[in-house]
């Protein structure tokens, strides 16, 4: 099957969560012997597109538009009715290199990677390819449920709003959407009404990975992300001012390894880079944790730990569609530091993490994955070009 796929940004290097799910689709369909022409933006600041694209060769056909998101002061001043986030990652360079696609290529189907694709998605419709969106997560809850304080509340509930109008619009102009998980496709299913399709495909993901070089602490932790996003950024900063504090008193050994996030350096907190290569936030022995507080889709860094043999702890909201008894939850400073405590003991570590393969291999099969999403393409109807 030939799929075309349109994403805001290139899946290489894997620095966050949706890279990392974008990327690993493309491997387990490449791997099922499929063909994706991949068509994102670079921005030639951040990255080389020639070093990405030789990155990417091996599982896709990728096509790479130099562009960079607008900034959000831009979007904001430039758009008074589409939300700000669909403002910024709009691109015209993108939709014209979609065209172009359809007009030479034969296509299965247009796969738009994230609400924020799909406005260079356009020309699909007069193709007459069916259009599918994949929901990472539910933009409209996310900004909603980040709200903070007055006057920053009624600005986060203003593109709340607007972000539901047109998630709502674009599930039911959709030929399929998937979502990750099934809270997600049933949300999704709210705002698009009865008539839309909605299915649940969970994200691709091997049970085994090897894990990184080792890194200095008994145990190590690890807190890895992408400071470009706001609530990783605010979880970040929590687990460092009020979480970590604890962990010290509770572990003495523990040393506490930052990748991605800005952060002062100190005796037992250890500031990285963001990672080239994805293994090296995984070194064995350590333990991960996901201070979010505001979490929609599926938390990527999750499964990955567990292939590469690190369990993790989660606060609530975070672990909200893994299992307990491959993700511990920490409510509060406490849960984390008791967490650290139990997980560097071998046999609550093997136990989670065997429980977290478990959840891999049942769930997350790439073969599988493969399988069921180019059946859900074969089965959609086409329409004659406009």
């Amino acid at each position: 099957m030939r799929i075309l796929w349109v994403a805001t940004k290139a899946p290489h290097p894997p620095v966050d969560g949706g890279r990392l799910l974008l990327g690993r689709s493309l491997e387990a369909l490449a791997e099922a012997g499929h063909e994706v022409r991949l068509v994102a933006p670079v921005d030639p600041l951040r990255s080389d597109p020639r070093t990405t694209a030789g990155a990417l060769a091996a599982v896709c056909s990728p096509r790479l538009v130099e562009a960079r998101p607008r900034p959000a002061w831009r979007a904001l001043l430039g758009s008074s009715r589409r939300p700000v986030t669909i403002a910024r990652h709009s691109s015209e360079a993108v939709r014209r290199a979609v065209a172009e696609e359809l007009a030479v290529g034969s296509f299965a189907a247009v796969i738009a990677e994230q609400l924020q694709a799909l406005p260079q998605c356009s020309a699909a419709a007069a193709s007459g390819v069916p259009l599918v969106l994949r929901a990472q997560n539910v933009e409209s809850d996310i900004w909603r449920a980040a709200a903070g304080s007055w006057p920053a509340a009624a600005l986060f509930r203003g593109e709340a709003a607007r972000l539901a109008r047109w998630e709502g619009e674009a599930v039911r102009r959709a030929a399929l959407v998937l979502a990750l998980t099934g809270g997600d496709a049933e949300r999704l299913r709210e705002l698009g009404g009865p008539a839309s399709r909605v299915e649940t495909l969970s994200a691709p993901f091997p049970a085994e990975l090897p894990s990184g070089a080792p890194l200095a602490g008994d145990p190590p932790v690890v807190l890895f992300g992408s400071g470009d996003w706001g609530p990783n950024r605010a979880g970040a900063a929590w687990f460092l001012a009020s979480a970590w504090p604890g962990v010290e008193r509770a572990v003495p050994g523990a040393v506490l390894h930052v990748f991605g996030f800005p952060c002062r350096a100190a005796p037992r907190v250890l500031p990285h880079p963001a990672p080239a290569d994805s293994a090296a936030a995984f070194p064995p022995g350590a333990v991960l944790v996901v201070p979010l507080r505001v979490a929609s889709g599926l938390r990527m860094k999750a499964l990955e730990a567990w292939a590469r043999g690190v369990p993790v702890i989660a606060r609530p909201e975070a672990a909200a569609d893994l299992p307990r008894e491959a993700a511990r939850r920490a409510g509060d400073v406490a849960g984390f530091a008791t967490g650290v405590a139990s997980l560097r003991l071998p046999g609550p570590r093997a136990a989670a993490v065997e429980a977290g393969r478990r959840r891999l291999r049942d769930h997350h099969d790439p073969g599988r994955f493969a399988e069921r999403l180019t059946a859900l393409l074969a089965d959609l109807p086409r329409t004659p070009p406009a």
